[in-house]
């Protein structure tokens, strides 16, 4: 089957956009003073809240060993503590600062966040819906391909 051109065009748009994505949140890691990209590990944290190790490697898809390493470098820049299970003494919670992650996140972020918003508003309702449908669609196929490889163990 041969693929259609604007397929072919889309398709290496979004490779370009997945490769220069991650560019972008290298250098910003290096610039705050983290490594590679923890720092969008940290979005994590600030989403959810409070977690155990063992919840921020499901939901990162880092080994547990991994995870203890980045909540070791975190703790060191005081953007997270450790925290004893009041319930289970065995458990340890992690507990964001919040308030030092979005101060740390704010200036790298802040005028990417608008000019997407800019970007976002030169859109139509239907193009806006399209770029919804796609990102749905993109969102479910890599879920989809997480949870093949998870289930399989390769």
């Amino acid at each position: 089957m041969k693929m259609n051109d604007n397929v072919l065009r889309i398709r290496k748009l979004s490779q370009r956009h997945a490769y220069i994505s991650i560019q972008m949140h290298e250098t910003i890691g290096r610039k705050m003073g983290l490594a590679g990209t923890d720092h969008k590990y940290l979005g994590f944290l600030l989403q959810r809240g409070r977690m155990t190790a063992g919840e921020l490697a499901t939901l990162t898809g880092l080994t547990t060993g991994a995870v203890t390493g980045l909540i070791d470098r975190f703790v060191k820049k005081k953007l997270v503590k450790r925290q004893l299970d009041k319930e289970d003494r065995r458990k340890v919670i992690i507990v964001p600062d919040t308030g030092k992650i979005t101060a740390l996140l704010t200036p790298f972020y802040k005028d990417f966040q608008d000019q997407t918003e800019k970007l976002f508003a030169s859109f139509s309702a239907a193009e806006l819906k399209t770029l919804e449908k796609y990102f749905e669609g993109a969102l479910e196929i890599m879920n989809n391909k997480i949870e093949q490889f998870n289930s399989n163990n390769h």
